[in-house]
């Protein structure tokens, strides 16, 4: 198990987790490029957006849906949600997940 977050999400490595239901974790990003940075991502090994499949609908949804969830538990005023897709958009871990972002970028 190569996989940065998988091995965080099998509890294999320590992380700052701020969120986690049975599909979805959210952790704090190590290198924040805003005073809010998460990350939030499926459970589910997924490479990138460009590796999702039709039965992947629900949980993209989740996926928003756990990133609502978590700004409005954080009272956050306005946020960006980014994805980036491949290394070349600054997708720097090979497995899917969103950016939640708020404050001063």
């Amino acid at each position: 198990m190569a996989c940065l977050f998988c091995q965080i999400a099998n509890k294999k490595l320590p992380a700052e987790i701020i969120y986690q239901d049975d599909k979805i974790l959210a952790l704090k990003d190590i290198k924040p490029l805003a005073p809010v940075h998460l990350l939030i991502m499926p459970k589910k090994h997924i490479t990138s957006v460009a590796h999702l499949k039709t039965q992947d609908k629900p949980l993209m949804g989740e996926l928003i849906l756990a990133a609502k969830k978590i700004a409005q538990g954080k009272k956050l005023k306005g946020y960006k949600l980014q994805i980036n897709v491949g290394r070349s958009a600054g997708q720097l871990i090979n497995h899917l997940h969103l950016h939640l972002l708020s404050g001063k970028f």
